[in-house]
C-alpha cells in the first residue's frame, strides 16, 4: 500500500472515531424528552461533593441540565456559553452531567478552559439515557415544577442570547 493511501485510511479512521463521540441524529427521536415532559428521577454527585436529587432539588426554581462530553467539538464550543450564563444567572440552577467521561479527564479540561461550574462525571450513559439515546450536547431547561420548557441539541447549537432569553422569560 502506498504511503499516501495509508495516511488517508488512518485519517478517515480517526475522523470516524471523533464523530462517534458526538453521534448526530435529526433531532429529538422517539424516547427523547421534549418540552412538556417532567424531569425523570435520578441522583448525581457533583465534583464538588454535593449531591443533587432530580427532580426534587430542582423544584421551585428554573434549571438548565446540560449533557456533554469534552471530546465532542460542539460540546467544547457550548460549555463556555453555559459558563457565562451560569456566572450571570445566579437564580438558575445549572446541572452539568457528562456522558461517558471520567472525572480525571473532565477536571483537566475544565482547568485548561477556565471553567468553574460543578459537574457530575458519569462513566457510562445511564443517566443520559433517561433523557435521550443520542446527540450531545443536549440541553434541557425546566421550570419551577421540574417540567421541561425547552430542549436543545447540536442542530443548531443554541446561542448565548437564545438560552438567556428563554431562561429570563420563565
Amino acid at each position: 500500500m502506498e504511503k499516501c493511501s495509508v495516511s488517508r485510511l488512518l485519517a478517515a479512521f480517526f475522523s470516524t472515531l471523533l464523530l462517534v463521540s458526538c453521534i448526530r441524529d435529526s433531532g429529538n427521536r422517539a424516547g427523547a424528552l421534549v418540552p412538556g415532559d417532567k424531569l425523570p428521577e435520578f441522583q448525581v454527585t457533583m465534583n464538588d461533593g454535593s449531591t443533587v436529587n432530580v427532580p426534587d432539588d430542582l423544584k421551585g426554581g428554573f434549571s438548565c441540565i446540560v449533557f456533554f462530553n469534552t471530546e465532542c467539538r460542539d460540546c467544547r464550543e457550548e460549555l463556555p456559553v453555559i459558563q457565562r450564563l451560569s456566572d450571570e444567572l445566579t437564580d438558575v440552577r445549572f446541572l452539568l452531567i457528562s456522558r461517558a467521561e471520567e472525572e480525571a479527564s473532565l477536571s483537566s479540561w475544565w482547568a485548561e478552559n477556565g471553567l468553574s461550574m460543578p459537574f457530575s462525571p458519569q462513566p457510562d450513559r445511564k443517566i443520559y439515557e433517561l433523557f435521550a439515546s443520542s446527540v450531545i450536547p443536549r440541553i434541557y431547561i425546566s421550570d419551577k415544577n421540574a417540567r421541561i420548557v425547552a430542549a436543545f441539541s447540536d442542530n443548531p447549537l443554541p446561542t448565548y442570547d437564545s438560552l438567556k432569553s428563554i431562561l429570563l422569560d420563565y
